[in-house]
Formats: structure tokens, C-alpha cells, sequence
């Protein structure tokens, strides 16, 4: 079912655990299957993520995704993870079984959760030319201004904001 990459990512995930110093907290469930995500961001004061870890509660895939993720985000700007998408997780595993598409859309709406977050707890809009992501939703904060869409159900639960899928 899962390739030699998505096992590996599985079993000896990358960037797991809690970090105790982020500036940034990303949150994200699929409510179908029961997959919670949560990615942690250590930013420096030029946008840089020095520093991500992850805690998943979920499938193979779910972990192996999170995990990966957390390499391609590792040393990036905020922009330039933002640039991350779920087809990019999913290729860098080298595939993943089409029933598990969702868990790579779930790593991506982790790390755009995030760097919302990181620009709300600074009490800051999104830097002008910074990609906004497409996922994310007015959370009542005012960190996103005009740029998020608002959403009457949310599919994606997160105890400060929201994503659709």
C-alpha cells in the first residue's frame, strides 16, 4: 500500500514532538477520519523558520506527510513555504494511495495555519507580496484583513482559526 519513502517517514519521523518555544502554532483535523495536526514554528525576525516540529494523531500517511513537510519547510521564508503545496508533499514521499490524498492537503493547510498565526500573534497583516493562503478563513482575530474568505461550516477545526478543505 505505501511506498519504501512514506514507510520510512513513518516510522522515523522527522521533526516530531512539541516545541516549547514557537511563535507559531498551526492546527488542523479532518473530521472524516479523525487525523489532528499540529505544526510548530520557531521564526526568526526575517521570516525565516529556523526551527518546526509536528505532533500527529493519524494514519501512516497523516504522519508521513506531516513529517515531510516539516523538511520542506525547515529554513524557508514564510513566503517560501507557503509555496508548499499538497502535491509537492505528496511527490516528495514519491506517491501516496489515492484514499490518502488528504492527508498531504492536511500537511499543507498545517503550515499555512501556522504563519497565519505567526503574523496574528504580532498583531500584523500579512506582509505586502506575502502569498495568502487560499485555505484560510476570517478567525475574528483581524490578522488577515480583507484577504481571508469567510465560511459559514468548518470542515477543519483549529482552537484559533479555521480552513476549508
Amino acid at each position: 500500500m505505501y511506498n519504501e519513502k512514506v514507510v520510512d517517514y513513518f516510522m522515523n519521523p522527522r521533526n516530531s514532538g512539541k516545541m516549547e518555544n514557537a511563535n507559531a502554532i498551526g492546527e488542523v483535523g479532518n473530521p472524516v477520519c479523525g487525523d489532528v495536526m499540529k505544526i510548530y514554528l520557531k521564526v526568526n525576525d526575517d521570516h525565516v523558520i529556523e526551527d518546526i516540529k509536528f505532533e500527529t494523531f493519524g494514519c501512516a500517511a497523516a504522519i508521513a506527510t506531516s513529517s515531510m513537510v516539516t523538511v520542506m519547510a525547515k529554513g524557508k521564508t514564510l513566503q517560501e513555504a507557503l509555496r508548499i503545496n499538497n502535491k509537492d508533499v505528496t511527490a516528495e514521499l514519491g506517491g501516496l494511495p489515492p484514499q490518502k490524498q488528504h492527508c498531504s492537503l492536511l500537511a499543507q493547510e498545517g503550515i499555512e495555519k501556522a504563519i497565519v498565526d505567526y503574523f496574528a500573534r504580532r498583531g500584523e497583516e500579512l506582509p505586502e507580496g506575502l502569498l495568502f493562503p487560499s485555505t484560510a478563513v476570517k478567525c475574528g482575530r483581524n490578522c488577515c484583513g480583507d484577504k481571508a474568505k469567510k465560511i459559514e461550516e468548518e470542515p477543519f477545526i483549529s482552537d484559533n482559526h479555521r480552513a476549508t478543505e
